[in-house]
């Protein structure tokens, strides 16, 4: 009789932990397509790609600070032109004292024309054309210029007029890269500067962080620490809390690279949208996060951290 309970004590504890991994552990496989859900904090055409969730326009200090350093940049010569490499953009087009140049969504390569005037052209200066050079991997033919309505003559790359971004201050900055969702840094050639697509989820080397998990679009991923893994994913960010941190959507698991597999899946938010986790942790994006490489959410009322790649905060207590 005794042997008999103990075997059905194994069963049920079997049983028991069979559930306990199913719950977690059943794997879904969306489409690779998949795009992150939820809002994310927009910026103005010619804003900035500060911190915090009201930078979408310089104001105060901040605007003066920009306005002071668009105006000293605003005639600077371009000089030899030459190319920087970026982690997260690959090849960037910089001057001569290493400022990266952008490229304006709004205006026209063919044929060349800009739409950045007045106080856009403060916070994004205009590059003149003249003194530009083609340095070490700058094809002489992809210079041009455009003149602008004041006259004056801009360099364009591929036929892209090309600016610098006020806030930009050290060599390598490339604070102004996806403000507004239309400014972007120029490759050699005049395109978008970027990488090749990024898989769904994979990882990169955080100078601060280490090596930390981030999306298809190279956005640092976060945790929050009231959410719940076992013994199934819960979330505790809804309604407005889903405006500064946008859950991300599911990806196919053949879709990652050196994020963990166990426990890499997706469930079921009681709104009805599917949210991915790693190692059955909810996971999210930050709408303070402008450009790929930003943390700004790191820490964020002590709940919120960066992901690990076996899904673990970073920096967080050690409370797990």
């Amino acid at each position: 009789m005794k042997t008999s309970w103990r075997s059905a004590s194994l069963v049920v504890s079997a049983v028991a932990t069979l559930a306990l991994t199913t719950a977690c552990g059943q794997e879904t496989t969306p489409p690779a397509s998949s795009q992150n859900v939820g809002a994310t904090a927009a910026a103005g055409d010619y804003g900035t790609a500060g911190t915090g969730l009201g930078d979408a326009a310089d104001s105060g200090t901040a605007g003066a600070e920009a306005g002071a350093q668009g105006a000293a940049t605003q005639t600077t010569p371009a000089g030899e032109l030459s190319v920087s490499t970026n982690a997260e953009l690959g090849q960037v087009l910089t001057d001569s004292a290493g400022l990266t140049l952008y490229r304006f969504d709004k205006d026209t390569a063919e044929p060349p024309k800009t739409n950045c005037e007045g106080d856009c052209a403060t916070t994004w200066p205009p590059v003149p054309a003249d003194d530009a050079s083609a340095g070490a991997g700058v094809d002489k033919s992809q210079l041009g210029e455009v003149t602008r309505p004041d006259g004056t003559k801009q360099l364009t790359i591929g036929g892209w007029p090309a600016y610098r971004y006020a806030k930009d201050v050290n060599a390598g900055d490339t604070k102004g890269q996806g403000v507004g969702g239309t400014w972007y840094a120029l490759a050699p050639d005049g395109k978008k500067a970027e990488l090749a697509d990024l898989p769904g989820l994979s990882t990169r080397k955080d100078a601060n962080l280490g090596e930390i998990v981030v999306d298809r679009n190279g956005m640092t991923v976060y945790r929050f620490m009231k959410d719940e893994a076992w013994p199934k994913p819960v979330s505790a960010c809804t309604g407005a809390c889903l405006e500064k941190w946008p859950v991300v959507a599911p990806v196919a698991n053949n879709d990652t690279k050196g994020v963990q597999k166990k426990g890499l899946m997706s469930f079921t938010r009681p709104d009805g949208a599917k949210q991915q986790t790693v190692n059955c942790w909810p996971i999210y994006t930050f709408a303070g996060d402008k450009a790929p490489g930003d943390t700004n959410g790191q820490g964020v009322g002590g709940t919120w951290y960066a992901v690990a790649p076996d899904g673990k905060p970073v920096g967080a207590p050690d409370k797990e």
